[in-house]
């Protein structure tokens, strides 16, 4: 690995979606309760976005992550995409639920990403960043200008975060996306350490990132943190799939199979995605997000959790994971 920024100690994070609002609306008291009781727990890795209500959850995470020692913790954000303040009435429709008033653009220039820092920093009121992730570069997000802002990444996002690394300014720098393919165009013209994988790997969908993706970065010497590793709430009983509203043909069944099975063991579907992930070598942490204090005590103790190694073995036999994923034990 390049970069040991993420230690053991950081195998459970805290991602900043729904501090964003992304699913309902979240007051800053809210949040702070949710923030606070992370920190109590000891989670150490912090992961938020201007991208999450429209500048919100950096600022939400800054407030609070201001109060602590900041080398306490571990801190990533994300770049490529560009904010101004704008009406109330100007505000473009997104997933958001109750964002700030800002209107935004994509860009991944070399200006455009230190002005993103640099504003970053502002709303997060820290001196540096450790991780900086480039957002959203994939087709699901930029459609087919995929290839337009590929290249304008390859010439300057790519090559400023690796010299604000190599200056200090950051630590370590990766694509922050929902597919595989930006990570692996990514691996094949610059030097990223770390990857946030945010849809491509989970229990109940990991066989092409198996295949494809976690060769590639173990080749590179690069690590992975899991961004939805209990696909945006779907584990949990939600009516979303990876942060859209359509559910996969068969996946509701292959989700009850796994969970009828799991409790026969004494365990949560949860405790079983959470270690599945961080099973795999690649992935260095995993970061669910949380809307109530409760539910970062759900991850903190599904971490506690000791899995039967007959529970894999059953899943494996059944044919709902496949063969070739690590598993632990």
């Amino acid at each position: 690995m390049k970069s040991d920024i993420l230690t053991e100690k950081h195998r459970l994070g805290l991602g900043g979606v729904a501090i964003g609002t992304a699913f309902e609306p979240l007051t800053d008291g809210q949040s702070y309760e949710v923030l606070q009781k992370a920190w109590d727990l000891g989670i150490r890795y912090y992961d938020t976005s201007p991208w999450y209500g429209l500048t919100k959850s950096e600022r939400r995470f800054g407030n609070y992550l201001h109060g602590q020692n900041r080398e306490e913790f571990v801190l990533s954000t994300k770049v490529g995409r560009l904010f101004v303040e704008v009406p109330e009435d100007e505000v473009p429709p997104t997933m958001w639920q109750d964002p700030l008033n800002y209107d935004f653009e994509h860009n991944y220039t070399a200006d455009a990403i230190k002005r993103s820092i640099e504003e970053s920093l502002e709303r997060l009121r820290l001196d540096y960043i450790d991780i900086v992730y480039v957002h959203d570069l994939s087709e699901d997000q930029v459609g087919d200008r995929y290839p337009y802002f590929l290249k304008q990444a390859r010439e300057g996002a790519f090559k400023v975060l690796s010299e604000l690394r190599s200056q200090g300014v950051i630590k370590a720098w990766g694509m922050g996306v929902n597919k595989i393919e930006p990570i692996l165009d990514c691996l094949d013209s610059a030097d990223p350490d770390i990857c946030l994988s945010a849809t491509q790997y989970s229990i109940l969908e990991h066989e092409d990132a198996v295949d494809r993706l976690l060769p590639a970065v173990k080749k590179a010497g690069v690590r992975l943190v899991s961004g939805a590793g209990y696909n945006s709430g779907f584990m949990t009983g939600r009516p979303r799939y990876n942060y859209k509203d359509v559910i996969p043909k068969g996946m509701t069944e292959k989700r009850d199979r796994i969970s009828t099975i799991a409790k026969r063991y004494n365990i949560d579907i949860v405790d079983a995605a959470l270690h599945f992930v961080l099973a795999a070598d690649e992935f260095a942490s995993i970061i669910p997000g949380a809307s109530k204090p409760e539910q970062v005590e759900d991850n903190v103790s599904a971490l506690q959790k000791n899995i039967p190694s007959d529970f894999w073995q059953e899943l494996r036999s059944e044919g709902l994971i496949y063969e070739k994923a690590q598993v632990p034990g």
